[in-house]
């Protein structure tokens, strides 16, 4: 995607980010935890399946049901008690209390781990010196939302976190997006949302009626007329 025309945003004062895969590696620091899990548990030795098939099972599962959390259809607690079991029982293990170890495990163990999108840092410290004020909207789980933000050290450029169990829905809802903004205190004509998930991100915060940055991680290659796509977080300073 290419703009001729690179002005800055004139009236953008605050920054909506979402967190995971748009600033928390999510995907990075779930293999490393998976991993480090597998290990312990010598999945491979007892049950014969390989690292690499139950990661990329587990990651179509986990997708999946996060898609239908944020379309209302399941709630957390379904999530919680599906995505291992599920992902064993693929594989013709069928142990609930294994999935539950590596369930509960998995939540604790996660936050060890803090790589960011390359770029993140810099782009938070470019933000902040042009005075913009940075939010974080995140569809994750309250207590690891923060853990994560402390964890990774982006804490400080940030002025206010809402995580989806604060209202008890998930993007695309618009009630998020007022929560947020509420809090922020900031009108919905100063603000902006950078996100890398099309329908809660991108089409939630336009129908809402705030400005996008869609981050085109996972190369979906959407183009729409006026419509901001980057593939890195330091195409940011085009715009902003």
């Amino acid at each position: 995607q290419f703009y001729l025309n690179l002005c800055p945003m004139k009236n953008i004062r605050h920054i909506f980010f979402d967190l995971d895969n748009t600033l928390w590696d999510h995907r990075k620091n779930a293999k490393l935890t998976l991993e480090k899990l597998f290990e312990k548990y010598q999945i491979q030795e007892k049950f014969q399946i390989k690292f690499e098939d139950f990661h990329t099972k587990y990651d179509k599962i986990n997708e999946h049901l996060w898609e239908l959390i944020r379309d209302e259809k399941i709630d957390k607690e379904y999530l919680r008690k599906h995505r291992f079991y599920d992902t064993f029982l693929h594989f013709d293990v069928d142990n609930f209390e294994l999935a539950q170890i590596f369930e509960h495990q998995f939540l604790d163990e996660i936050i060890a781990y803090n790589e960011l999108i390359e770029g993140s840092i810099e782009i938070l410290e470019y933000l902040k010196s042009k005075n913009y004020t940075i939010h974080i909207i995140s569809n994750g789980f309250h207590e690891v939302t923060h853990r994560k933000i402390d964890g990774s050290g982006i804490r400080k450029y940030v002025d206010t976190v809402t995580s989806a169990d604060d209202v008890n829905v998930r993007k695309p809802n618009p009630r998020i997006f007022e929560y947020a903004l509420n809090q922020a205190k900031a009108a919905k004509s100063e603000s902006i949302l950078i996100g890398d998930d099309w329908i809660a991100d991108i089409e939630g915060a336009r129908n809402f009626g705030i400005e996008v940055i869609f981050f085109d991680v996972l190369k979906e290659n959407i183009s729409e007329e006026d419509l901001i796509v980057i593939q890195k977080l330091e195409e940011i300073r085009n715009y902003l």
